[in-house]
């Protein structure tokens, strides 16, 4: 069956305040501006959000998040198809009348693995987690992210925020995560479960006099550039393919609303890799010499460099800088390098429109068929390959190098 209306009436009932939020939007408005047009209900705003008058407004789909009974209640009422932001696992469940909708979920494991490895990159001997009662993403990420530290040798704390969520707010909570950030073993490297929360973790840093990132490295998720620029320190953070996502899902809902059934019934969010800014911008280890290498091999992305250049500036011999590194680090300075330069390259591809040879050269590779090569190797897949499986539908062209 296919639309009632001749331009599709979708709400967007989805926090566009904020950066992931935002990045959906634009994919859907992206999909709806090539194979539209459709026109939107809209609640600017934050996770609260609500139905439009369903006597006056004649809709044919929606997006939203189930975080109210009363927007759940109204949502199955309106029966139209629905793309639903991070279901939990009971709505999704058959009895629930929920379950008929398709839930748009980040892929939270990749998007901690993606925070756990970065930290440990970094050689922090202690971990932790802040998170958000109640919200079932963050929950999934905690899992994620203390299983992968576990899995590295550690044990990661998390933070238990004072009294129940609905009471819970920031002037309530600062001083006590203030408290318990100050009281946790340093170095300690923490994932906060979005950006927001990672800046709340700074702000609680500042009020604990705790220094960032020597005595604490922080990491969010979303990539939020405006709130990650404007913390202090600058916020690392998780970016996710969220426009692509949203890019995807109003796809998935055109098909629903012209009365087809696709079988997908969750839809994911892909996690990207971890955009590095100052509040993660340091290596720590007891050996001062192989930080010093660390973070040439970072600050250089790999590019040009080789194993004796690495020693020179650790200032150790090339065969002493063999014989630390790799117990130290667990990789060979070789490896290391090559890994570095591989992750350079995968973000140019992921955020320029630049050739492949273009992407070689600035990645520090002498050819373009070398650099296709190591993809192959380490891949399974060419860099147009890689390029296309991850593209982001992004409004403002090339990145920055």
């Amino acid at each position: 069956m296919s639309s009632p209306n001749p331009t599709p009436q979708v709400a967007l009932l989805i926090e566009t305040s904020r950066g992931y939020g935002r990045q959906i939007a634009t994919g859907v408005a992206r999909y709806a501006r090539l194979y539209g047009p459709w026109s939107f209900y809209i609640n600017p705003g934050d996770f609260e959000q609500f139905l439009p008058e369903l006597r006056y407004w004649r809709g044919d789909g929606m997006f939203a998040r189930l975080d109210s009974p009363k927007l759940c209640a109204g949502l199955v009422a309106a029966k139209l198809p629905t793309i639903a932001l991070e279901m939990t696992e009971e709505q999704l469940a058959r009895k629930s009348p929920t379950s008929r909708f398709t839930d748009l979920r980040v892929d939270g494991v990749a998007a901690a693995h993606l925070a756990a490895e970065h930290l440990l990159e970094r050689m922090y001997p202690h971990y932790a987690f802040v998170g958000i009662a109640g919200k079932v993403w963050s929950q999934r990420r905690e899992v994620a992210f203390l299983t992968r530290i576990k899995k590295a040798g550690f044990v990661a704390q998390t933070f238990v925020p004072p009294g129940p969520p609905a009471k819970q707010s920031w002037e309530h909570e600062r001083p006590a995560l203030a408290e318990w950030l100050a009281g946790l073993p340093k170095p300690v490297g923490i994932m906060a479960c979005n950006d927001e929360r990672g800046l709340q973790v700074l702000d609680a840093c500042r009020l604990a006099n705790i220094k960032v990132p020597k005595e604490i490295a922080v990491v969010g998720v979303d990539n939020d550039e405006l709130l990650c620029e404007l913390a202090n320190p600058a916020l690392s953070s998780v970016a996710l393919n969220a426009v692509m996502g949203g890019y995807r899902a109003a796809a998935h809902l055109e098909r629903l609303m012209r009365g087809k059934t696709p079988r997908n019934t969750v839809l994911n969010v892909e996690a990207l890799r971890v955009v590095q800014r100052t509040s993660t911008d340091a290596v720590v280890s007891d050996d001062r010499a192989i930080a010093t290498a660390l973070e040439f091999i970072q600050q250089t992305k790999g590019r040009g460099i080789k194993v004796e250049d690495v020693a020179r500036h650790a200032k150790l011999s090339r065969r002493e800088l063999d014989a630390r590194f790799g117990p130290g680090v667990g990789r060979t300075v070789l490896t290391e390098i090559q890994r570095v330069r591989l992750e350079h390259a995968k973000r140019l591809l992921e955020e320029t429109d630049y050739p492949i040879p273009h992407v070689a050269e600035h990645a520090g590779y002498s050819s373009a068929s070398y650099m296709v090569q190591v993809f192959r190797n380490r891949l399974d897949m060419t860099p147009a390959k890689y390029r296309a499986s991850v593209r982001m539908l992004s409004i403002g062209g090339d990145a920055a190098l």
